[in-house]
């Protein structure tokens, strides 16, 4: 059956969604990859309550997930730094996000002594493709290499290493169409923008078949067709559809701007290239003047030599008696 369904790219719709523990905990699970048994939203949370520039929505969580470690299960707490945008945007402002978040005091593990920071994932949810990478999830994670270029084993989840690095997860919602081969991109399915209805890109047409046996992804698809229906949810779509209407026309009329210089520095080029020109030929023309000078000055020199008056050479050369006196100096 197919269900009309809140497109959760929009900023009030995702913000919505990730409020609830249960879809927060099926989201970050399934990025992780590992068992997230409880999640909280931290209480320095960045999304944009007001716009600025380019639309940059940001929430922290405090994930507790279960792992293995050897024969044993360890629960530990990981701090996930989620930054989602719609927009093209220049990497220094996730970098400032990410500074400000090793910056802050309360990432600190508490009753550590040490100072030790909470292990940090982040998260990218971009709605733009990045470069040539065709997958549309990558995992950048490090790792601990000895000098020869070997992986150490023992001992590489340590504190301290933690505290200065993190793994990043970069998600190309551009890229998803359509392709669930795993259990992160069925999750992010939702988020497949090629399932927009025609009329309108704030709602999404999802076949609810494809999740009967997904207990978890019913009650995501639940609750963004609660969304959907939700006055005040569409009144925020309408809202952020006309802040990024406005975004597209400034950058349309920056790059006709921009076109139009463009245009104009290339018009300043060939007329300085044509002067350029013009004033070489000017140049050769003034020498080969300055040259038929000299020739006549030394002719008339030469004339003047043999014993011809200058009325003489005036007639014999057809030039001014004053100009033949000039020369003759």
């Amino acid at each position: 059956m197919i269900v009309h369904v809140a497109n959760p790219i929009y900023d009030s719709v995702f913000k919505y969604i990730m409020e609830d523990e249960r879809i927060a905990k099926t989201i970050l699970s399934a990025l992780l990859k590992k068992e997230v048994v409880h999640v909280t939203i931290r209480p320095h949370e960045y999304s944009n309550t007001t716009r600025d520039t380019l639309s940059m929505f940001r929430i922290d969580f405090a994930a507790t997930v279960r792992e293995r470690e050897g024969d044993e299960t360890k629960e530990r707490v990981v701090l996930i730094e989620l930054q989602k945008t719609w927009l093209s945007t220049e990497t220094l402002r996730f970098r400032q996000y990410l500074g400000a978040q090793y910056n802050n005091k309360s990432n600190i593990r508490e009753a550590d002594d040490k100072g030790f920071a909470y292990p940090m994932v982040a998260v990218y949810l971009l709605g733009h493709k990045v470069g040539n990478i065709k997958e549309p999830i990558v995992y950048v994670n490090h790792d601990v290499y000895d000098y020869n270029g070997n992986v150490v084993e023992e001992g590489s989840v340590e504190p301290f290493v933690e505290s200065l690095t993190h793994n990043s997860i970069i998600v190309q919602i551009p890229r998803l169409q359509g392709n669930v081969n795993n259990r992160l991109e069925k999750v992010l399915s939702v988020f497949d923008q090629t399932n927009v209805e025609d009329n309108t890109q704030q709602v999404l047409r999802i076949d609810e078949d494809k999740y009967a046996d997904d207990k978890d992804m019913l009650y995501v698809l639940h609750k963004l067709t609660a969304a959907a229906a939700n006055s005040e949810m569409r009144q925020d779509m309408n809202v952020e559809d006309e802040y990024y209407k406005a975004i597209e026309d400034r950058d349309t009329a920056i790059m006709q701007r921009d076109k139009m210089i463009k245009e104009q520095d290339k018009q300043l080029s060939q007329q300085s290239e044509q002067l350029s020109q013009q004033s070489e030929q000017l140049s050769q023309q003034s020498e080969q003047l300055s040259q038929q000078s000299e020739q006549l000055r030394n002719m008339a020199k030469a004339l003047f030599a043999s014993g011809l008056t200058e009325e003489q050479i005036s007639k014999m050369t057809g030039m001014d008696i004053a100009n033949i006196v000039e020369l003759l100096k």
